[in-house]
């Protein structure tokens, strides 16, 4: 089973920015795909963003523009950036990794102050 370990939530006010870093336990480079999902308070958790093996990425329509997911295979790990945030961005921010089996990692707190 693959660990995921994400850092870089926070508290950040309304227009501003965070990048979320999700490190694996071994290599991401052969994954089927590795992603950003968010589950914010009584809402189900929902896709935010994910890259697809090949390279290919995917968001959800409301962070289109203002979010990049990104990966450094050399580091294992898979980022976010956020940008422009808004309120409603906050959530917890999970990491995914899917290889013929999933992991998820414990979560990271996001906080957008308006």
């Amino acid at each position: 089973q693959v660990q995921l370990v994400e850092s870089g939530g926070g508290l950040v006010q309304a227009g501003g920015s965070l990048r979320l870093s999700c490190t694996a336990s071994r290599s991401i480079f052969s994954m089927n795909a590795m992603g950003w999902y968010r589950q914010a308070p009584g809402k189900e958790r929902e896709l935010v963003a994910r890259i697809i093996s090949g390279g290919s990425t995917d968001y959800a329509d409301a962070v289109k523009g203002r979010f990049t997911i990104s990966t450094d295979n050399a580091k294992n790990t898979v980022y976010l950036q956020m940008n422009s945030l808004k309120p409603e961005d906050t959530a917890v921010y999970y990491c995914n990794a899917i290889y013929g089996r999933v992991s998820w990692g414990q979560g990271t707190q996001v906080t957008v102050s308006s």
